[in-house]
């Protein structure tokens, strides 16, 4: 019933894509790396929230504070927390330099601003780093999840399916269709954080049971030093720069106008509303499973001891999409930045295909990264993000 379930949601996902493709009588490059700048509010909004909250609010969220406590937890809410009243302003101002020097990348709008091509250079070339590095954070966690899945395919070809899975959400209708998958995505990853929450809450504090006495490690509950110093500089740095970032930043390309960029800014902060959650999921693991030798499955090991199996394959599903449609958007970024930024002779007509032939390469490289040079998820994600900035 859990791979039954599984395949129906992402069999859905497939179908969500391909409706995205209804009315685009032709996938030019602006179509499919921006939507033609065309997208409403509420586009933009779940375009948005589709990539800010990844597969690392659902496994790392709580794999950090299972592995290192406060400070992880600290310094996960703060960026989040500094970063949306920062693209509130931030976010329409570069719509507008975008919109200004018909630009569809974040090199783009600096190097034609400040009419440099050597910055425009440096920064697609930082960019790539950062988005490949941000591209193994979520196979990190796509191979995490589909590994409970029992399946009897090698971590190669787990990935493999992802990248594939991931191609054809950006192939049937560019950044749109990965739009329309958000849809899909978000409904399936917070309905399966509140289930694990919900759950890990009643097994902790729940009637008509004793409740579960809590422990702690001492080490978990405080910050001094090095570790309080991370985390503010952490905060500061990717608070300011998170909207910059090659690997979030599209969403702003697609908007139709700087108000509806605006006004999709407004609303992502309800979705913090999630980490609750994955603290609560977090706690009841350092109880139940205080010597665990791969944080990066606590979320999902309390995920299987908690609920029946069918909703078990909507949680993994959940955390699939989340990473799976990320990837998606980074693929588009990336073979944006190749095709308009490091080749700019690329002529129009061949860009749409050097583009799907970059998005290949990048799924190929993000997946062999993940293979050769694993680690622990939450701290791909910091080197991703200092890169990117």
């Amino acid at each position: 019933m859990m791979i039954i379930v599984f395949i129906l949601v992402m069999g859905l996902s497939i179908a969500a894509a391909a409706a995205a493709r209804f009315g685009i009588k032709n996938l030019d490059i602006n179509h499919m790396l921006v939507a033609g700048r065309s997208m409403p509010a509420f586009l933009v909004f779940v375009l948005a929230v589709g990539e800010v909250y990844s597969i690392g609010s659902i496994l790392a969220f709580p794999a950090g504070i299972y592995a290192k406590g406060l400070e992880s937890a600290y310094w996960y809410m703060g960026y989040l927390l500094l970063a949306y009243p920062f693209a509130y302003f931030t976010a329409p101002l570069i719509w507008r330099a975008a919109k200004r020097h018909n630009a569809l990348t974040v090199p783009e709008v600096f190097g034609r601003h400040f009419e440099s091509r050597n910055l425009e250079i440096v920064m697609s070339i930082g960019a790539l780093i950062a988005v490949a590095t941000w591209g193994q954070f979520q196979f990190v966690g796509i191979q995490v999840a589909l590994a409970e899945l029992g399946l009897e395919l090698s971590p190669a070809g787990l990935l493999g399916a992802a990248g594939c899975l991931a191609f054809v959400y950006v192939g049937l209708a560019g950044v749109k269709g990965s739009a329309f998958v958000a849809f899909i995505k978000d409904i399936a990853m917070m309905v399966g954080i509140v289930a694990v929450g919900v759950a890990a809450f009643w097994a902790i504090w729940g009637a008509p049971a004793e409740p579960m006495p809590i422990s702690i490690p001492t080490s978990h509950l405080s910050m001094t030093g090095p570790a309080l110093t991370f985390a503010i500089t952490t905060i500061l740095f990717q608070g300011f720069g998170l909207y910059l970032q090659p690997s979030v930043s599209p969403f702003v390309f697609t908007g139709k106008s700087e108000a509806a960029v605006k006004s999709a800014t407004v609303f992502m902060p309800l979705y913090l509303i999630m980490l609750p959650f994955g603290a609560i999921v977090a706690l009841y693991a350092l109880t139940a499973f205080p010597n665990a030798g791969n944080a990066n499955r606590i979320f999902l090991d309390v995920a299987h001891g908690l609920l029946p199996p069918w909703l078990v394959g909507f949680v993994i599903a959940g955390a699939c999409l989340a990473g799976i449609l990320v990837l998606s958007v980074n693929a588009l970024s990336c073979s944006a930045i190749v095709t308009r930024n490091l080749l700019p002779g690329v002529p129009v007509t061949a860009q749409r295909r050097w583009t799907r032939i970059t998005i290949a390469v990048f799924l190929i490289v993000a997946a062999s990264l993940t293979l050769v040079v694993p680690k622990l998820m939450i701290g791909v994600l910091n080197f991703s993000n200092y890169i990117a900035i």
